[in-house]
């Protein structure tokens, strides 16, 4: 263990990558090897009760490491990158200060760069969004993707969901900017170093299979039906998560298990092939053999040459 006085001048670190890689596992062994705290960066890991379907690591799990930011929402409430921005950072402030490393941990790309980069988000109008989410619901995604392409094609290619969607053309509307140009240059807005885990892609299409079919075996559906007695269904966030959608559906008779499994896996390999293309993009980021016997040594070693 370094002392913690070297532990302040230390960067934040962030460990990131596809999903089923390891980043849990990893943010752990760093955690206790160089002495820090992990900082949730899973955006669906916020949520309560959203256990099984998101793999949320265990407290035998965490073992004796605090993790912040997990179970700090209701499945109704919408997540906000730019409230976790905030939050993220007083908790990378508090942790420093405590004379340990802030440890962030996640896959949802924005909320990585949000923690780490010089990045401002721009406001918010509840009337605008709710008149294109009207119209989203009314005309269809290609139609507000197509208006979309018009403003900003560089939005419109890269975003893949109505929701966000929504956001570029509520900020294009408000602003007169495109969306895409609130994404700046990368530049950390205090030091940093991101690990990323790679996985072969046959072996990591496997491992999602193998950990979507874990998860029904553990009772998936059942965790669904609890949550849609909580409000999932209204939950503009929780209730698009991965796997949670295709089961609300059986629920509503609309699938079967077996239809809802397989649906989850391509969903889920999409949704990986998404993330490793933002996370190839950034060029900062020192890339690490998930199964490497020497990983949290290497991954150590990278955080202490910066």
């Amino acid at each position: 263990m370094i002392s913690a006085a070297n532990t302040r001048s230390r960067p934040v670190i962030a460990v990131v990558g596809p999903t089923g890689s390891g980043k849990s596992d990893l943010g752990v062994a760093l955690a206790r090897e160089l002495g820090g705290e992990v900082i949730n960066a899973d955006a669906m890991q916020f949520y309560r009760g959203m256990d099984i379907g998101t793999a949320k690591i265990s407290i035998e799990e965490r073992r004796g490491v605090p993790h912040h930011l997990l179970d700090i929402m209701d499945v109704r409430e919408e997540a906000s990158v730019s409230a976790f921005q905030a939050s993220a950072r007083n908790l990378i402030t508090e942790i420093r200060e405590r004379g340990k490393y802030p440890i962030l941990v996640g896959g949802s790309g924005l909320y990585v760069r949000a923690a780490l980069d010089v990045l401002e988000f721009p406001g918010t109008d509840p009337a605008v969004r709710a008149g294109l989410e009207r119209e989203l619901e009314e005309a269809g995604l290609e139609v507000l993707r197509g208006r979309l392409r018009t403003v900003d094609p560089v939005s419109a290619d890269r975003l893949g969901d109505g929701r966000r969607v929504v956001r570029a053309l509520e900020v294009h509307q408000l602003t007169g900017q495109p969306f895409s140009s609130f994404m700046p240059a990368r530049e950390y807005f205090q030091p940093a170093v991101q690990i990323g885990l790679s996985v072969e892609r046959g072996l990591l299409h496997r491992r999602l299979a193998a950990r979507v079919d874990q998860m029904v075996d553990r009772g998936l559906l059942a965790e669904v039906q609890t949550l849609a007695g909580r409000g999932l269904r209204e939950g503009r966030t929780a209730g698009r998560a991965l796997g949670y959608s295709q089961f609300l559906r059986v629920l509503d008779g609309e699938s079967t298990v077996a239809q809802a499994t397989e649906q989850t896996v391509v969903a889920t390999r999409q949704f990986a092939r998404r993330q490793l293309t933002w996370f190839r993009a950034d060029p900062r980021i020192t890339w690490l053999d998930w199964d490497d016997p020497e990983l949290t040594a290497k991954a150590a070693a990278a955080i202490l040459e910066q």
